[in-house]
């Protein structure tokens, strides 16, 4: 094959290595990104739940939380490198380990997974910017919202839900399409716009009884029998869940380290997660906690705890507010889908095809892919149990991490034959058997295999927030083994 050829097939501008000029990123830069990655919906009530919902001391839940991102951090920090190093993103470099057929095929289970996450991601979306809309509108004029036309539905979805759904999938496809510095500023400007928003809530609720929210803030701060053992199980589980929660991140980081000015950027900016993790805690606890002591002054609603932000907005009787709270839910839920599932999927299509996409064209494939599955997640998708087929793609992901940290730190001793990464020429490094690393996909295929075994098989159920980490190890050792001379 020509190398006129190769470069045709496999060489796409979206994918060669970042110009030194061009990693402007710094620690900064990725503090932003982890906030971005932990201000969401389900963050906000995961971390809130973890506190007050499971009867869990307080100490088991920060260690617990604290030790989860810990692991995210080192895991990160061994993924982000060789992108960082050689300016790479995920899926290229996975060419060197598993050869490129292997790379494009395995790579876009990522895809998959993140296509359909986009799409869950913009139907919860457009649902907040359903009710902004009727708040808008109940504002003006409540009887509008009686009118027939908007009393009649299609696949589930009235006038104002299809209308919600198209603008939110048009306006994330325009924005996330225009190129990475416009990303970054994004993310930036989402992170901090939400640290802002929740500052403001804080204050509110703060200042709207000091001694109540304050009281009920130190009841939920239970440090008794910190140094209990019953406590290692729960610490464990809990550490289990925070890591489960950032392990869609960490497979595809390199797709954002691949911008990072060096490697001590790189660590101190990851190591900012876990400073994002006890602000975002803080405010989170402190705002749920106030909003469910002033729910339960109310004798019919002293059972009740609040963890979802929405619940706690539906509970506001001030238009104004609850317009700004939805404002600032929809920023964090776009920015969260840019992040988690939109640039790693534009990467995995490019990558599949590189003479045929870039990052506009794949843009548009998510886009319309994400569209079909957002209208029919409520009435179809998540009625047939879908998501137990998209975890199990997903149970590729750590054997992925695996094999790419032992094929680069431990067999190929942290090097990579930039040229061969885009050759389809049989001597090139990376071109194997037809484009297959068979000790690769062999070692991918048995660490999938016990990561999987954690969501099928009942009796491993209880290992499921470790699957990820055991499929890596599985593995990694297995491709060792396999691979060392």
């Amino acid at each position: 094959m020509s190398k006129q050829d190769s470069k045709k097939n496999l060489i796409n501008w979206d994918l060669v290595t970042v110009n030194p000029n061009n990693k402007t990123w710094d620690w900064k830069d990725l503090f932003c990104f982890w906030g971005v990655n932990i201000q969401s919906v389900i963050g906000f009530s995961l971390i809130a739940s973890l506190y007050l919902i499971y009867n869990l001391n307080s100490f088991v839940v920060f260690f617990g939380t604290i030790l989860g991102t810990f692991l995210v951090y080192i895991f990160s920090n061994l993924i982000g490198k060789p992108s960082q190093k050689f300016g790479l993103p995920f899926v290229v470099l996975l060419r060197s380990s598993l050869g490129f057929r292997g790379a494009q095929i395995f790579g876009l289970f990522r895809g998959i997974v993140g296509i359909f996450m986009f799409g869950i991601q913009t139907y919860f979306l457009s649902k907040a910017i359903g009710f902004l809309i009727r708040v808008l509108i109940y504002s003006i004029d409540n009887t509008i919202l009686q009118k027939e036309i908007l009393l009649i539905f299609f696949v589930g979805l009235n006038v104002i839900d299809w209308f919600s759904i198209i603008i939110s999938i048009i306006l994330q496809t325009y924005l996330f399409s225009v190129g990475m510095n416009f990303n970054k500023k994004l993310i930036k400007l989402s992170a901090l716009l939400i640290y802002a928003a929740m500052i403001i809530f804080f204050l509110i609720v703060f200042l709207s009884d000091v001694k109540l929210t304050t009281k009920s803030f130190i009841n939920v701060l239970d440090l008794q029998n910190i140094f209990n053992t019953n406590n290692i199980g729960p610490i464990i589980t809990v550490a289990g869940t925070t890591f489960t929660f950032f392990s869609i991140v960490i497979l595809s980081f390199g797709d954002f380290s691949r911008y990072v000015k060096n490697e001590n950027e790189l660590k101190k900016g990851n190591l900012s997660l876990i400073l994002n993790l006890i602000i975002f805690s803080f405010f989170a606890l402190f705002i749920v906690t106030g909003a469910n002591a002033f729910q339960n002054l109310n004798s019919q609603n002293v059972e009740m705890i609040l963890t979802n932000p929405t619940d706690i907005i539906g509970k506001l009787d001030n238009i104004l507010l609850v317009s700004l709270a939805l404002i600032f839910i929809i920023i964090a839920s776009a920015s969260t889908n840019l992040i988690a599932n939109f640039i790693p999927s534009q990467y995995t299509l490019i990558n599949f095809d590189p003479s045929s996409f870039s990052f506009k064209s794949a843009s548009y494939v998510i886009a319309i892919f994400g569209f079909i599955i957002g209208v029919f997640w409520l009435t179809l998708l998540s009625q047939v149990g879908v998501l137990s087929y998209i975890d199990t793609i997903g149970a590729f992901f750590g054997p992925l991490f695996g094999l790419m940290i032992a094929d680069f730190y431990i067999i190929k001793k942290e090097k990579i034959v930039n040229k061969d990464i885009y050759s389809l020429e049989r001597g090139g490094s990376y071109y194997y058997s037809g484009g297959w690393h068979i000790k690769g996909v062999y070692s991918l295929i048995l660490g999938f295999i016990f990561s999987a075994s954690t969501i099928w098989n009942t009796n491993l159920m209880f290992l499921q927030s470790y699957s990820w980490i055991i499929g890596a190890l599985v593995a990694a050792f297995v491709y060792f083994l396999l691979a060392r001379k």
